[in-house]
């Protein structure tokens, strides 16, 4: 019986399923053991709430089990790389791994959903809505694939309502693998998966590679995504990719509008030593213009 389980062999069990003791059916490594450790902590505590009712002490041997997140790796791919697997593929992947990369959207879910009617602006706007996006709807800009998607449409004579992509997600990502393992190798990328296990998500990691350095503030990248909270953009980009952008013209700005800003002060200080000037040569005016009425007055 599960519920006759001891702490002891609870742990052993959940680190035999992280050091790979114990795979999957397939023969391979579970990968989110946190999730199947999260769902018999709930249970664990459903039991001890059960038990409690019928006044049945139960000890909770879950206190210590470990439940945190663990990063996936992902394949990286620089721009040159997106480039080379978009030209060795056919027509529709190239056209759609082009789609992927400019847009970051999340594959499958919202890109099987996109119609073309949600293109607009001669293509050169997305509208991703609010009823298959998993957090909030956008509309972003087309840099990347407008022209090619306008030519795609044409060429498969599609209408406003039909699916921009009507694809088997499992059959695209195994032709992805293949083509990228051709290209490739076998072997790991930067961000620790191997090129050759690459998915269509894996195109959002890298769209955010390529869009990070390019945007100017955070929540303008945020909303590109999809994203609420902005520890997303370093999850989704590791700053792969990243360099230092600063350059001397960059610095020179800087250093010229220090100058101008000093400038600006000094003049606005010398202003003021004028305006006091001119006030103390009106108030001598005045006084003068005085004496001199005195003085009229008298002589009359």
């Amino acid at each position: 019986k599960i519920t006759d389980i001891t702490e002891e062999q609870l742990m052993g069990f959940f680190s035999d399923m992280k050091n790979g003791t114990i795979k999957r059916l397939d023969g391979t490594q579970y990968i989110s053991v946190n999730t199947f450790a999260s769902v018999f902590k709930s249970f664990w505590h459903w039991w001890q709430k059960v038990n409690k009712k019928k006044g049945i002490d139960i000890q909770d041997i879950t206190a210590d089990l470990d439940t945190r997140q663990e990063k996936p790796d992902w394949v990286y791919l620089s721009e040159d790389q997106v480039k080379q697997l978009a030209e060795a593929s056919k027509y529709n992947y190239k056209v759609l791994i082009l789609f992927l990369y400019d847009t970051g959207i999340r594959a499958p879910t919202e890109l099987i959903n996109i119609r073309v009617s949600d293109l607009m602006n001669g293509c050169k706007e997305l509208n991703i809505r609010q009823e298959i996006s998993k957090t909030f709807g956008r509309r972003i800009k087309l840099l990347l694939s407008a022209d090619m998607i306008k030519e795609y449409i044409c060429t498969k004579n599609l209408k406003g309502d039909d699916q921009l992509f009507d694809i088997s997600p499992s059959v695209v990502n195994r032709q992805l693998k293949r083509t990228a393992k051709k290209l490739f190798g076998d072997v790991k990328s930067p961000a620790g998966q191997k090129y050759s296990e690459l998915t269509m998500y894996d195109f959002r990691h890298c769209s955010c590679c390529y869009w990070l350095p390019r945007y100017k503030s955070e929540s303008d990248l945020k909303y590109r995504f999809g994203w609420k909270k902005s520890d997303k953009i370093h999850y989704y980009s590791e700053l792969l990719g990243m360099k230092d952008t600063i350059s001397e013209e960059d610095l020179l700005i800087d250093v010229t509008k220090t100058e101008m800003e000093q400038r600006l002060t000094k003049s606005e200080k010398e202003k003021e030593i004028m305006q006091d000037r001119m006030k103390t040569m009106e108030l001598q005016m005045a006084k003068i213009m005085d004496k001199v009425k005195e003085l009229e007055i008298i002589q009359e």
